[in-house]
């Protein structure tokens, strides 16, 4: 299911087939991308520790540093490397699993019982915020970064969590909301510190509301295949 999705996505973005993952990159392919994801990963270094091993956000951000000192070499001085680092375009998707599977994992997790929902988010946004600032002093400029999506509404919750099924679990998307707005707050702040950091917020949570709301407009006249959908961009 995800393979039609990732290979549109990287077409329209002009490549000829996947972005290397981290792992396995070298030499020039190096100049035509990276992949630093880790599925299960979050913006904190528990995050997703009961599904085995991942590379936490801090984790790929050393890994891009790595790859930072590769690049130099491969283009042959810092200069050279900059100008060519701040053409590039990032994107970063971070969050959900700092809530599926940590926040509101209680089983696993005492965060839920630490936190509120309002201290939780600033508790992700200043983590998020310090490793922004290590990818932009080694050269990110152009960032895209998304909201997190309705995970309230995804499968698992609606079967585990829904009273029938079918209904979003608000407590779920409540405290996505208010991490959103304070995500949305930290790419304004970024903005307005550096002149020339292009950071963009990608507003996921009210791109799937309009899905949801309007599903004819986008061709999709069940309930059913918008979760389909929505399965698919919270997996991606």
């Amino acid at each position: 299911m995800h393979a039609p999705v990732n290979i549109n996505l990287t077409e329209l973005l002009g490549f000829d087939d996947y972005i290397p993952p981290y792992s396995t990159a070298s030499g020039q392919e190096i100049l035509r991308g990276v992949n630093f994801a880790s599925a299960a990963a979050g913006i904190r270094e528990e995050t997703g520790r009961q599904l085995g091993g991942r590379i936490t956000f801090s984790g790929q951000v050393e890994n891009y540093q790595n790859t930072v000192s590769q690049v130099v070499e491969l283009l042959g001085d810092e200069d050279t490397a900059a100008n060519y680092l701040s053409r590039c375009i990032f994107s970063i998707g971070l969050g959900s699993n700092d809530y599926l599977n940590n926040y509101f994992m209680p089983q696993f997790y005492n965060t839920g019982n630490q936190y509120t929902p309002e201290q939780y988010a600033d508790d992700l946004i200043q983590r998020y915020d310090q490793q922004l600032r290590v990818l932009y002093n080694y050269g990110a400029r152009k960032v895209v970064l998304y909201g997190i999506g309705q995970i309230g509404c995804s499968p698992n919750e609606l079967a585990q969590n829904s009273p029938d099924g079918r209904t979003c679990v608000d407590r779920i998307n409540s405290a996505n909301r208010i991490f959103n707005a304070r995500l949305k707050n930290l790419v304004d702040q970024v903005n307005n510190q550096f002149n020339d950091a292009r950071f963009i917020y990608i507003d996921s949570y009210g791109i799937f509301q309009d899905i949801i709301s309007s599903p004819s407009s986008y061709g999709l006249p069940r309930f059913s295949d918008i979760i389909i959908i929505l399965l698919l961009w919270l997996e991606s």
